[in-house]
This record gives structure tokens, C-alpha cells and sequence, in this order.
């Protein structure tokens, strides 16, 4: 009887877990405690969150449960993560959802967005530095677009080793918009530039926001043909959404499918995040390296915002320049929020959507520009 008792207890987890099993379930637990209680991102943290749960459930290998062997359920789930099908589906939801009125009412606002992915490329060279190879390096300096879906996206196609650390990077950052980015909006600007208030757009007319995502859509992929898994969904979601007679798939695009796709992809990239594979020093430095990236995107915005006043006539609030990342549309939130706290009846969230949607464009070009330029190498 013992001995049953005791072949029992070594197929059990308890028998099993590693202490990185242990921390991962902690950070897992971590993540959807953010999500639920401080409304961080609870779309992505929740599913990744619990996805942690799942990977560090200690099992034997060959029972087909683990993610990483190819006849378990996960596995096949996580395929549209390595394939990167995922990231496009999440795309044509967030083109279905995103309106560019204000990015068409003042075009130059578009230069902002540009200006922040500074963070990807200085962050792919000091990746570089570091001693990282430079298709991982490319994959690394994604994460400073705060663009979670387009980070998964380039890394399974250059680094697949690394798609849980780079995802969970790009997701915790994203998440952490309101903490990161308000310190360094302040510290750049003085308080008379974050009073700066903004013109009232121009209207914008049903042919121009018609017109706008099948041109940016040529004039992008003709650039940077990489980019068109991203800016193809992207700017097709757009095109359903604008053209009124196809409503019906616009709103299966910004409903059912992007819903499925963002839970699939939390939750198994949350799975890929097996405490012995996962818990390395270079997913450390991961970590770090996304941080820094983030950083400098942020500044990257806000200082090329001071850089254009130089020039410029009608003064831009240089708090837009922060919305210059990808993720949306918290960073254009967290400048409205922070304009308030200046001068509560300043209303900036409207402007500075076209950086922030801006942004996301810039991040799938540079992407597409990275892809481009490590398949040569």
C-alpha cells in the first residue's frame, strides 16, 4: 500500500515542480492580480497570467501536455504564435477599430509616431553590444514600439527561441504605460509646454478616410514589402470598417476575431513561459533591454515634439510625442491624462490618437525593415 501510495505521489506536480515552476506561478498569479485589480491591460495579463499557470504545471514528458511537445493540445494552439498567424488577425481588429480622422486633420502629427521607434534601432544596437545575435537583437529592439502583437510577430520569424520573454516584455510594458511613460513626459517638458493647448482638428471627409488606408497601405508595403502580413490586416480591417456596406465583417473583426486571437495568443505564450526554459540570464536581459527601449521611444516623441515647436507657428503640445508608440490607445490616454493634471480642461486624447495610431504603423514598418535585413544576412 505504501509503495502504491509512494509511485502515486511521484507522478504528482507536487513531486515534480522546480522552484522556476514556483516563480513562474508566482508572476503568473502576479499578472492576473494587475489585470483584475488595477484594470492594467486585463485583456492581455489575464490570459498570459493564467497561461503561466498552465506552462508550469510539472508534467511528465510524452503524456502530450507539455507546450513544447508536438503532439499536445498546446503545442497545435501555440502554432499560431510560432507561425505568427495570430499577429495579423489581431491587426485587421485593431484596423476595423481605428478611426485616422485625426492623423488626416493634421498629417504632420504622423511624424511623432515615426519618431519614437528611435528606440527600436538604438535598442537593436546596443542588443548588439551586448553580444546578442542580430536577428535575436532585432527582436529585442521591437519590444520599444510597445506593440505586443508585431514584437510576437518579427521574433517568430527571426528568434523563435525567444517569443516568451520578447511577448512577455512587450505585454508587461504595454501594460506599465501609465507607470513608465508620466515620469518621463515630466521630466522633459516644462510645465508652460504641457499647458500648450492644441487647434481644433479640421473635419475630415468620408472619401479622404476612405482613400487613406488603401494608399498608406501601397505607399507602406512598397516601402517595406516585409510589413504586409501587419499593414495589409491592418489597413483591410480599416477599409471594412469605412466602407459602411461592410459592416457586418468590420464588426466580426473588431469582436469575435480579434477576441479569440488575443486570448489564444495570452494564453499560450503565457504557457511557452516553462520555468526551466524561461528563467535564463538572457531573458533577464531581455527585460532590461525592453525597458530601455521603452524608455527612449518616450523620449524619442516628446523630444522631437520640442524639435518641431522650433519650427512651427501653431505649437504642438509636446505630451503627443509620448502617444508616438504603438500602444493604443493607453499612451494617448496617459497623455490626456497627464495634460489634466496640468490644466484640467485641456483636452489632448483626440489629438493625440494620430500619433498613437501612427505609431502603430511605424512599429509594423520597422519591423518589416528588420525582417528585411536580417533574411540578407
Amino acid at each position: 500500500m505504501a509503495a502504491l501510495f509512494l509511485e502515486f505521489f511521484q507522478n504528482t506536480g507536487f513531486y515534480l515542480v522546480d522552484y522556476r515552476n514556483l516563480i513562474m506561478i508566482v508572476v503568473g498569479t502576479l499578472f492576473i492580480y494587475l489585470g483584475i485589480s488595477k484594470d492594467w491591460e486585463p485583456l492581455l495579463l489575464v490570459p498570459i497570467g493564467f497561461g503561466m499557470l498552465m506552462g508550469n504545471i510539472p508534467v511528465f514528458m510524452g503524456l502530450g501536455l507539455s507546450i513544447y511537445e508536438d503532439n499536445s493540445v498546446l503545442h497545435y494552439l501555440y502554432f499560431g504564435v510560432t507561425q505568427g498567424i495570430y499577429p495579423p488577425l489581431v491587426f485587421l481588429g485593431i484596423g476595423a477599430m481605428t478611426d485616422f480622422s485625426t492623423l488626416l486633420a493634421r498629417p504632420i502629427l504622423m511624424l511623432l509616431g515615426a519618431a519614437a521607434q528611435t528606440g527600436i534601432f538604438l535598442t537593436f544596437l546596443g542588443a548588439l553590444a551586448l553580444g546578442f545575435a542580430p536577428n535575436e537583437a532585432a527582436s529585442i529592439g521591437i519590444i520599444g514600439g510597445a506593440d505586443g502583437p508585431t514584437a510576437i510577430f518579427l521574433t517568430a520569424k527571426l528568434a523563435p527561441n525567444l517569443i516568451g520573454p520578447i511577448a512577455v516584455a512587450a505585454y508587461s510594458y504595454m501594460a506599465l504605460v501609465p507607470v513608465i511613460q508620466p515620469p518621463i513626459m515630466r521630466l522633459l517638458t516644462t510645465r508652460k509646454e504641457r499647458l500648450i493647448r492644441m487647434e481644433e482638428p479640421r473635419e475630415v471627409s468620408k472619401r479622404e478616410k476612405m482613400i487613406f488606408p488603401i494608399v498608406s497601405f501601397l505607399l507602406c508595403c512598397f516601402l517595406a514589402p516585409a510589413a504586409l502580413p501587419l499593414l495589409g490586416m491592418l489597413c483591410f480591417g480599416n477599409v471594412l470598417k469605412e466602407a459602411v456596406v461592410t459592416e457586418r465583417l468590420a464588426q466580426t473583426s473588431r469582436n469575435a476575431i480579434i477576441d479569440t486571437a488575443t486570448i489564444l495568443l495570452g494564453l499560450t505564450v503565457g504557457a511557452s513561459t516553462q520555468g526551466d526554459i524561461f528563467l535564463t540570464p538572457s531573458s533577464v536581459g531581455i527585460f532590461a533591454l525592453g525597458a530601455v527601449s521603452f524608455c527612449i521611444a518616450t523620449a524619442s516623441g516628446v523630444l522631437f515634439a520640442k524639435f518641431m515647436n522650433l519650427f512651427l507657428k501653431s505649437k504642438i503640445n509636446p505630451l503627443l510625442g509620448a502617444a508616438g508608440v504603438s500602444a493604443v490607445p493607453d499612451s494617448a490616454r496617459v497623455v490626456q491624462m497627464v495634460g489634466q493634471k496640468e490644466d484640467p480642461t485641456n483636452f489632448l486624447l483626440m489629438h493625440a490618437m494620430a500619433p498613437n495610431v501612427s505609431g502603430v504603423i511605424g512599429s509594423a514598418i520597422a519591423a518589416g525593415v528588420l525582417w528585411s535585413l536580417m533574411a540578407k544576412i
